[in-house]
């Protein structure tokens, strides 16, 4: 692992406390190239840690609020007629960065939501005819909060499908949250103060020598019958995708890289499929009514396949 890399981890998981496991999962996803999702209850820390990693990568980096009042154009811009010099103008909106904060994405109506899909599928924008290719590095951290559902709009399956990982952010240990407390009261937390670690040419070659990571034909196979086992399972109402099987080889090759190895092993697949699947597949509704939840489903699902040897 380069040592910028090192660098950038150790510094991420110094400023970002308690969270240690879903910070290499979200670095694993933008080192794969994909997109995240970020469900917690508020106050849990879901946006600062997208604010601290696009300072650490040291790419632009533009946050939109979600609102039931926000229009397609607010995220992708628009043209405007210039008096002046007598023709239209394109103004391009916040989605042409490095890194994008879509916080509360579940607070804005679907017409909104679907602004980014053709972004994150397809790294363009069109407005009024005319496509605009994004960065190279881009990428979408959107957040939003499981516990208020009022005036809000469920992420479409479609939608949610383009997110590489659905990360659970729960709440710090005691001795973690007291030590975020302490800083915080004693001004030690500048959050202005991020150094960047790892420059974006650098950033681009990593994952360059990320994607030669080597999986073999037997962790694929694994990989697959994951998958399709999501499909075959009769406490699961629809299975996942083959973009599932997709994001999971190509998570599992960040995390292995992120763990000093140029292959994947099967740990490295058990790691990375509960948050590549949990929104991707919808419980079957007896087993809803019983209680279950999808992170239970996919445990069992997951260590019901041989692993291979």
């Amino acid at each position: 692992m380069k040592q910028e890399l090192t660098n950038l981890l150790a510094s991420y998981e110094a400023r970002i406390l308690g969270q240690k496991t879903n910070l290499r999962l979200l670095l694993s996803a933008v080192l794969s190239g994909g997109h995240v999702l970020l469900e917690g209850v508020p106050g849990t820390g879901k946006t600062q840690m997208v604010r601290t990693l696009a300072g650490l990568l040291g790419g632009s980096f533009n946050r939109i609020q979600f609102t039931p009042d926000l229009l397609p154009s607010d995220i992708t811009g628009s043209m405007i007629y210039n008096i002046k010099e007598g023709n239209f103008q394109t103004l391009k909106g916040p989605i042409f960065t490095n890194i994008l904060l879509a916080d509360e994405i579940n607070r804005t109506p679907a017409k909104t939501q679907a602004a980014l899909l053709e972004a994150m599928e397809e790294k363009q924008v069109t407005i009024q005819g005319e496509t605009y290719p994004l960065p190279d590095v881009f990428f979408v951290v959107a957040t939003q909060n499981p516990i208020e559902f009022e005036g809000t709009y469920p992420l479409p399956e479609a939608q949610q499908d383009r997110f590489l990982f659905k990360l659970m952010i729960d709440f710090p240990s005691f001795d973690e949250e007291m030590q975020v407390l302490k800083q915080v009261i004693e001004n030690r937390f500048d959050s202005s103060s991020v150094e960047e670690a790892l420059d974006l040419a650098t950033f681009s070659a990593i994952r360059k020598e990320i994607s030669e990571v080597t999986i073999s034909d037997s962790v694929l196979d694994y990989v697959m019958k994951i998958v399709r086992k999501t499909r075959e399972a009769e406490a699961i109402r629809y299975g996942a995708s083959t973009r599932a099987g997709i994001s999971i080889g190509k998570a599992a090759q960040a995390w292995a890289y992120l763990s000093g190895r140029d292959y994947v092993t099967p740990d490295d697949i058990k790691m990375v499929a509960k948050p590549a699947l949990r929104h991707r597949i919808h419980l079957s509704p007896h087993v809803e009514l019983e209680g279950a939840t999808v992170d239970r489903i996919i445990e069992e699902l997951v260590g019901s396949v041989p692993v291979p040897r």
